[in-house]
C-alpha cells in the first residue's frame, strides 16, 4: 500500500534512509532515533508488516503520534519522548535507524532551535554509537545517513564497536560530488573483518525536477505521485 507522505514534513534524507535501512523477513523490532514527525518510522512500518517499530525523541511526539495513528500501521508504532541515552526497552531491536543531528564539531548558529536540529549538540556522534551497540540485537543492523564528511568520522567513531557493511554514497546529479551517505553496521566481531558493499546512488539527472530511474525506483512505493 501507498502512503501519501506530502502533509508531514519530509525531507530528501528522511526518505533515502528509510527507503534504503535493510529490511529483513526476520526483523520484529526497530527502532527509529530522532524520529521528528514519525516519517522512517512510518517508512518502516509500510516495509515490514512483521514488525513492531518504536520512534524515540528528545522533543515533544505528539506530532509523530499523531501522523502514526492517521496511517495503516498505527497499532504497531510506539513513540517515545526521551533521550535515548536513558531508554531502556525489554528487548534489543532487530534494526536500528537515525537519521542524527549533523555538522558535528563546526561552530553552532546563534539560533538555539536550528542549532538543536542542524548539530549535534544534544546527541553527539559518540552517544548515537553508544545507543547502537547498547541497543542493538546479536544479529542487528544499524542504519545512518550523514553528510559525507562526516560520515568519514562516524565511521572511523565506530571502529572496533561497529563494522560498516554496506555503504552508499549519494550525489544529487552527476556532475555534483556525493554530499550524503547512507551507512550500515553489525555488531563487531572479534577477528572477523566482513567485506563493505559500496555503490553509489544519483537522485537527479541534472534537468529540472527529473529524478533518475535508480532514485525512483527505491522511493516510488513511498508517493502516491511520483
Amino acid at each position: 500500500m501507498r502512503q501519501e507522505l506530502s502533509p508531514m514534513k519530509v525531507g530528501t534524507d528522511g526518505v533515502l534512509l528509510g527507503a534504503w535501512a535493510t529490511v529483513r523477513a526476520s526483523d520484529r523490532r526497530m527502532l527509529d532515533i530522532g524520529t521528528g514527525t514519525g516519517l522512517i518510522a512510518l517508512m518502516l512500518a509500510q516495509r515490514a508488516p512483521q514488525a513492531r517499530i518504536a520512534g524515540i525523541d528528545i522533543d515533544e511526539v505528539a506530532e509523530a503520534r499523531a501522523n502514526a495513528d492517521a496511517s495503516p500501521w498505527g497499532g504497531r508504532i510506539e513513540m517515545v519522548r526521551r533521550p535515548v541515552q536513558t531508554f531502556a526497552p525489554d528487548e534489543r531491536f532487530d534494526l536500528i535507524v537515525s537519521n542524527p543531528p549533523f555538522f558535528d564539531g563546526t561552530l553552532p548558529c546563534p539560533d538555539a532551535g536550528r542549532t538543536a536540529a542542524r548539530h549535534a549538540v544534544r546527541l553527539t556522534f559518540e552517544e548515537l554509537r553508544d545507543a547502537a551497540v547498547r541497543l542493538l540485537a546479536p544479529e542487528g543492523r544499524f542504519a545512518v545517513v550523514l553528510p559525507t564528511g562526516a560520515a568519514v568520522r562516524f565511521i572511523a567513531l565506530c571502529c572496533g564497536e561497529l563494522d560498516l557493511v554496506r555503504r552508499t554514497d549519494v550525489r544529487t546529479t552527476p556532475r555534483r560530488p556525493a554530499k550524503r551517505t547512507l551507512l550500515e553496521f553489525s555488531p563487531s566481531r572479534p577477528g572477523a573483518t566482513p567485506a563493505v558493499e559500496w555503490s553509489e546512488l544519483t537522485l537527479g539527472t541534472g534537468q529540472h525536477e527529473c529524478y533518475t530511474p535508480e532514485y525512483r525506483a527505491l522511493t516510488r512505493d513511498f508517493y502516491l505521485k511520483f
